[in-house]
């Protein structure tokens, strides 16, 4: 039974649980506008007469900024107190999208979706570090389980829920829902949450404006890359590969100047840590997997199966509330199992899920896709909680806030370079799929031929005039063609993520031993 909350006086201390289920509803809020806009795209661009790419910098804006802030929140959180960088990031979230919300241009939008994203980049990495301090090592695992829902839930849910308000409503809701959350979790926090000993305010010295300046460059810079590279063609664009070598040259010398501070905005000595680092690589497989696939099966369903945006959303719904349920269940489960076979049980139900999806074809319909998105998430609650839970386990309280940074910057890599390369990889394997069935759209071809004459049969029986019919018949088949081009690069993109997920279950061979304690985590819940 979860102890009721005392607040008699200000030293009481408040029930760590609600704490986390406070710091949880803010980042929730943030993580779920990543997606909410994604099947709101068109909407806006025509509101506000813009085209079709003039609008997928809604997406860019906030990716890029929130890339930026992201690995600086536990330098910032350190510099500012936790409790008040936090504040600071919900005020800024919640304001921002009141403005954006309420945007009468693109230029105006995009603007403010920057700062949105800027605001929002410290809220994930800040709630895991609030709830590391909140509850002793024991008990992690089950409060992963909770606030995990955060971070996988959301993207989950984001799109159906925008496909709803944009079809329903306006897509300004999009924005406007954010207000009313972020001014009562603003107040639950300045009232329930307390700074720990070692997560007030420090003093930092100088700002290392050098390190701050080739990370936000390298960072933003990638960001770019990878929203922009597929629509331009990637290095068949000198604006992709200025970009891309003014991000690599950034980060580079970015590394080495970190290594070389006693203080750094990003402590990348962190990583040296066995449990950490692996983790890490393992959280990244898990945000490209993760955040590719909520992408990719809403773009298979509307392109080749004309389903609106609810209707797409509505896919990925299921397999959210599937998660709900799993999640505390795997937190449990921390407590009494080695993460490293949690981790490796879940790889495998994600790879074995995400192969399966690749079975789709033409004649699929909701309910079975519903299901190969259940199967597909099935095991990510078996493999973030304990990959969490591993991460932290040789972390000390003075290192969360820098360590959630990092922790959470590999997640939201992951799922952007996820979804650039699974994008472009789409789409390359239509050109190739493409090239190879039109060989055979030939008179030569006596299936081809067959079906050429059937369809058109058919419509001259139903008054098509011969050469009207005989044209007609010819187009059909081609975009049935394009149709088939494009599932089998789907289907290609599946496999793809199935086999880097059988890959990473080699690296939990190399992770450490945690040391589960049946006994303390019963007593514990």
């Amino acid at each position: 039974m979860i102890n009721k909350l005392k607040r008699a006086s200000n030293d009481d201390p408040v029930n760590p649980w609600i704490i986390a289920l406070v710091v949880s509803i803010a980042t929730f809020m943030e993580v779920l506008d990543t997606t909410i806009t994604n099947v709101s795209l068109s909407h806006i661009a025509g509101t506000l007469s813009a085209t079709q790419e003039e609008s997928t910098w809604i997406l860019t804006s906030y990716l890029v900024s929130n890339g930026i802030v992201l690995p600086l929140s536990g330098w910032l959180s350190d510099v500012m107190g936790r409790k008040k960088f936090f504040l600071t990031c919900i005020a800024g979230f919640t304001l921002a999208s009141f403005a954006c919300g309420a945007a009468n241009s693109m230029a105006v939008l995009v603007f403010f979706r920057l700062i949105q994203g800027l605001a929002g980049g410290g809220l994930q990495p800040t709630q895991q570090a609030i709830i590391l301090d909140a509850f002793p090592p024991q008990k992690r695992g089950m409060v992963f389980g909770v606030t995990g829902i955060t971070l996988i839930v959301a993207p989950i849910l984001g799109p159906t829920l925008g496909g709803w308000i944009t079809d329903n409503y306006s897509w300004r809701w999009i924005f406007f829902i954010n207000i009313p959350v972020g001014a009562i979790t603003f107040l639950l926090v300045s009232q329930l949450v307390k700074d720990s000993e070692h997560s007030h305010a420090k003093k930092t010295g100088s700002v290392d404006y050098i390190g701050l300046g080739l990370i936000a460059l390298g960072l933003g810079a990638m960001q770019v890359v990878l929203d922009k590279g597929q629509l331009d063609d990637w290095f068949e664009s000198n604006f992709i590969v200025i970009t891309f070598s003014i991000s690599l040259i950034s980060i580079c010398l970015a590394i080495i100047w970190l290594l070389k501070q006693k203080n750094p905005i990003i402590d990348l000595r962190l990583m040296t840590d066995k449990a950490f680092g692996l983790g890490s690589i393992l959280i990244f497989i898990t945000g490209f997997v993760l955040y590719s696939s909520s992408m990719l099966l809403p773009l298979l369903v509307q392109t080749q199966f004309g389903y609106d945006a609810t209707l797409a959303g509505l896919v990925l719904s299921p397999g959210g509330l599937l998660l709900l349920f799993l999640m505390p269940i795997s937190g449990k489960l921390v407590s009494k199992v080695q993460a490293r076979y949690l981790i490796a049980f879940g790889l495998l139900l994600c790879a074995t899920g995400t192969y399966m999806t690749s079975f789709v074809t033409p004649q699929t319909n909701y309910r079975t896709f519903v299901f190969m998105r259940s199967l597909q998430v099935l095991g990510l609650p078996f493999l973030f909680i304990p990959t969490s839970a591993l991460a932290f386990m040789n972390i000390q309280g003075a290192k969360n806030n820098k360590a959630s940074a990092l922790f959470s910057l590999s997640r939201n890599l992951g799922g952007s370079i996820g979804i650039a390369t699974i994008a472009s990889y789409v789409t390359r394997h239509q050109q190739i799929h493409q090239s190879y069935i039109s060989v055979h759209l030939s008179n030569f071809n006596e299936t081809y031929r067959s079906k050429l004459s059937q369809i058109t049969q058919s419509m001259i029986q139903h008054g098509m005039g011969k050469i009207e019919a005989a044209k007609t018949a010819t187009g059909q088949l081609y975009h049935e063609m394009l149709s088939q081009a494009s599932v089998l690069a789907y289907m290609d993109a599946f496999r793809l993520m199935a086999g880097m997920m059988i890959f990473a279950i080699i690296i939990t061979a190399l992770l450490p031993a945690n040391k589960p304690n049946a006994k303390k985590a019963v007593a514990a819940h």
